[in-house]
């Protein structure tokens, strides 16, 4: 039985020109998750993560706070299965 689990996140507040997106890189990378990170149209970011499940739940905790800038008034997360089909954390 796999602890490898798949996340789509998304942040609300103040998310977007904060470095949002490149400070989740950098907490990705170090939790050693692969994925992306993105802004949406709606002022909003998201996140599509998988890895070790502990660490995509401490990664879920990271984004409850976000860089010093930001200001998150809001959390969601769908769980999902993971697939494996990255290999990567991209910013899109």
């Amino acid at each position: 039985m796999s602890d490898k689990i798949r996340a789509l996140i998304t942040v609300n507040g103040l998310v977007q020109g904060v470095f949002f997106r490149y400070r989740a890189k950098r907490e990705a990378q170090r939790l050693d998750l692969a994925g992306w990170v993105r802004n949406n149209e709606d002022s909003t970011v998201s996140a599509l993560i998988e890895g070790e499940k502990v660490k995509v739940t401490e990664f879920i905790k990271w984004c409850h706070q976000g860089p010093a800038q930001a200001k998150v008034d809001d959390v969601q997360v769908d769980w999902q299965i993971y697939t494996g089909e990255f290999i990567d954390f991209l910013i899109m």
